[in-house]
């Protein structure tokens, strides 16, 4: 039996939001869909959801609202449309990667609207959200985070309240924080290596045996053994998204000197044209730099 026999909306059809709306037609939900581009409200249809052609359609229709946006500026652009027409939504839940200090703004001023909020970003990536393997954490009042949770379920296999509104995205920004942080650290081994004679991929395939092992090195080993900089994460979403993780540090007051180098990386990287790039392409740009050894000296 469905539990949930109400319809559910979807906006935001994008590399990880089509497969996420997939999995949620796929355990049952009849999910109402929304996006920019036609051609992803056609992929849509084939996965067995049914689309909307407008977001105030999906509004009228649907109590609970998925969006997964690049940023918050995205979500409440689409947010006068999503309560224009007679709405019936009464709950939202940002899945996208936002600013923990800007969804808590959104919730305060949907709230006298009748619309409450639940922020609920996933790590994963594109294999995640296909497989339906998505670590969601979530943001929000708990009886709110408890109504949407057979939707977050059909999407992820880590499913975990972290707090009240907020809550969510703060969890993700410290997801991300490890991420770079990770990113960076393999960079620098493969640069170091490699001037050392050693060969990327045999480097690698060592690392991913031992305790530096890990699951960013599992999903971008080819990248970096390559120099394949096609992108399955984007530097720019990764710039954005440590945006936050310092954001969130200044108005904790926390100092994170490890966050604030690779966020400055990554700026570098964005500024140097190569955002659209995989994240690993950090490595491309440290191979650029040259470093000033003064007692290396000759002089």
């Amino acid at each position: 039996m469905n539990p949930l026999p109400r319809t559910v909306g979807f906006v935001g059809l994008g590399a990880m939001g089509l497969p996420m709306a997939a999995n949620l037609a796929k355990a049952g939900c009849d999910v109402l869909a929304w996006n920019r581009s036609r051609p992803a409200l056609d992929a849509a249809r084939t996965a067995g959801c049914r689309t909307a052609g407008s977001p105030a359609e999906v509004g009228a229709t649907a109590p609970v609202v998925l969006t997964m946006l690049p940023d918050l500026p995205q979500v409440v652009a689409v947010l006068d449309g999503l309560l224009c027409a007679d709405p019936v939504i009464d709950t939202l839940v940002v899945m996208g990667t936002v600013s923990p200090v800007g969804v808590r703004k959104v919730a305060e001023e949907l709230l006298p609207r009748g619309v409450t909020v639940v922020d609920a970003p996933v790590s994963g990536g594109v294999t995640g959200a296909r497989d339906a393997s998505l670590s969601i954490m979530a943001g929000g009042p708990a009886d709110s985070v408890e109504r949407i949770r057979p939707y977050l379920s059909a999407m992820g296999s880590t499913v975990r309240r972290m707090g009240d509104i907020g809550a969510g995205s703060l969890a993700k920004a410290c997801n991300q924080l490890v991420v770079a942080g990770t990113l960076v650290s393999l960079a620098e081994a493969v640069l170091l290596g490699e001037r050392g004679g050693l060969e990327p991929a045999a480097l690698l395939d060592v690392l991913a045996g031992g305790l530096a092992s890990s699951e960013v090195l599992a999903q971008k080993r080819h990248h970096l053994a390559e120099s394949d900089f096609t992108p399955s994460g984007p530097a720019r979403y990764l710039h954005k998204d440590l945006g936050f993780v310092l954001e969130s540090a200044a108005d904790e007051r926390v100092l994170l000197p490890l966050s604030a180098t690779v966020a400055r990386l990554y700026a570098a990287v964005e500024a140097q044209g190569q955002g659209d790039l995989d994240n690993s392409v950090v490595l491309q740009h440290l191979r650029g730099r040259r470093a000033n050894h003064p007692h290396h000296s000759k002089d």
